[in-house]
């Protein structure tokens, strides 16, 4: 698979089969991934795998955990502007159409949202943490190793799904990993092979045109 139909193939899947990922997979996934763009070589990025029985243990013990929590930070802007929040709209009425799920219909909605902290049915997954000294160019960097995941877990005929709602889950996932104090939890990344069957992996987010983002001076 070459970079082109890596990046075109690539969506983020809420559907997944039960297959296993052997660890040694994601392992060289991961020590690819390192050689990502990092500013000054700082390598921000702090990973921990959840797979196999461990996958489990996390489930039930997010079942268990009744402590209030407290959200990393803010997922999107209060106030988004346009054309952010037409695009965000329209994605999310996309996919609750695909799922015969109505605007009505609150309860329904909210249970599809939750199957994020399932990591949507995938075996395996990892949780991206940064020191919280870092600032928005080390987020920056962030970003360039998961897409650089992503894209080699296409390579090897893996799905995967980013999950910013899981910095909702700051205190329950910093525990169970016993991250560090000095971490904030960025993101969540469910890992494994995609549900054919499942009309919710036919989604694909539009991208507005080139010609609203791009100026060639």
């Amino acid at each position: 698979m070459n970079v082109s139909d890596a990046v075109l193939s690539r969506s983020s899947i809420r559907a997944f089969t039960d297959i296993k990922v052997a660890n040694s997979i994601i392992e060289e996934i991961l020590i690819k991934s390192s050689r990502s763009p990092s500013g000054g070589n700082l390598q921000p990025w702090k990973i921990y795998i959840i797979n196999n029985s461990t996958m489990d243990k996390f489930l039930e013990f997010q079942k268990q955990w009744t402590e209030p929590e407290t959200s990393a930070y803010d997922i999107y802007p209060q106030k988004l502007k346009e054309p952010y929040r037409t695009s965000r709209f329209e994605l999310g009425e996309e996919m609750y159409s695909l799922l015969g799920i109505g605007r009505e219909d609150k309860n329904a909605r909210i249970a599809q949202v939750m199957k994020n902290f399932e990591f949507f049915g995938a075996p395996c997954s990892f949780f991206c943490f940064v020191d919280r000294q870092m600032g928005p160019p080390q987020w920056s960097d962030l970003g360039m190793f998961l897409q650089t995941f992503m894209l080699l877990a296409k390579e090897v005929g893996l799905d995967t799904c980013a999950q910013e709602a899981w910095s909702m889950k700051q205190e329950s996932v910093s525990q169970f990993v016993n991250a560090g104090d000095e971490d904030i939890l960025f993101c969540g990344m469910s890992i494994g092979y995609k549900d054919p069957e499942a009309i919710v992996n036919s989604l694909a987010s539009q991208r507005r045109p080139i010609d609203t983002w791009a100026t060639f001076i």
